[in-house]
């Protein structure tokens, strides 16, 4: 297990290229990169991205779900044909800058009955998708998302029992959101968490940094630990969220050192 930063963290602060130096220069070891718009999903942004990396390791690529993930369910063929080739293209570039893995939210809940519970046919899709995902080497993740296809516990297991390959990431954050303890969303991917999503929160209910607020992230993680959970635990939280970048670093450390505690 060890910490890291997703760019989200820095959005609207720096450009993804320059939140790159910002995180690499506090020395963070570990970063998701959240690309957040069309020009961003192409080859030519993707050598501007790693030629930033320096000694940063891309964990996971997340891309803006609003722009195309739904359409990939679709069934209107041009819709959906589209939205597998914006998919081709960003995963492409993930490949570039070396990311290994792609925070999926998929269907967006806008409507009451959105997202049917067939997990066989959503099983079908998300197959569909993580093969296209892994033609460029690229492992696909659902994420527990509030106002996505992922939103309670129950879900994922019920797509897993039809797609025994299926990886999840936890966002705690999320999970709050969504009113289910995070221990549910744990118990549910169990065996199957490629990585983690993490943030704190104080007593007025404010997000904050890890170690600034009241979560406890000891249980959180070593409950993790107990389910066989070992990968990148990362920062997200938005940019109004702590002050100075130097905090950021500050929160990896508190993690590590409790990273380190539990073994």
């Amino acid at each position: 297990m060890y910490s890291g930063v997703s760019t989200a963290s820095l959005f609207l602060r720096e450009m993804n290229e320059d939140a790159l130096g910002v995180l690499d220069g506090l020395g963070v070891k570990s970063t998701e990169i959240f690309l957040t718009t069309l020009s961003e999903y192409t080859q030519e942004f993707a050598a501007l991205l790693k030629s930033r990396l320096g000694g940063l390791r891309v964990n996971s690529v997340h891309l803006l779900n609003t722009q195309f993930e739904p359409q990939l369910f679709g069934a209107h063929p041009r819709a959906k044909a589209d939205a597998f080739g914006i998919l081709d293209g960003a995963m492409r570039s993930a490949h570039e800058f070396g990311a290994k893995n792609y925070t999926f939210h998929g269907i967006t809940r806008l409507k009451k009955n959105s997202v049917p519970r067939d997990y066989g046919s959503l099983a079908e899709s998300l197959r569909e998708i993580g093969e296209a995902c892994a033609a460029h080497g690229i492992r696909l993740c659902l994420e527990n998302v509030h106002w996505a296809l992922y939103n309670e516990p129950g879900i994922f297991g019920g797509i897993k029992k039809f797609m025994p390959e299926l990886r999840g990431v936890l966002d705690v954050k999320q999970a709050r959101l969504s009113c289910y303890p995070y221990q549910m969303y744990i118990r549910d991917m169990e065996g199957s968490i490629a990585y983690v999503h993490l943030s704190d929160v104080d007593d007025t209910g404010k997000i904050c940094l890890p170690g600034k607020g009241t979560f406890d992230f000891e249980q959180c993680l070593r409950r993790l630990k107990d389910a066989g959970f070992d990968g990148a635990a990362l920062i997200e939280v938005y940019a109004g969220d702590y002050g100075e970048y130097a905090e950021l670093k500050q929160a990896c450390d508190y993690l590590d050192e409790l990273i380190y505690k539990i073994g």
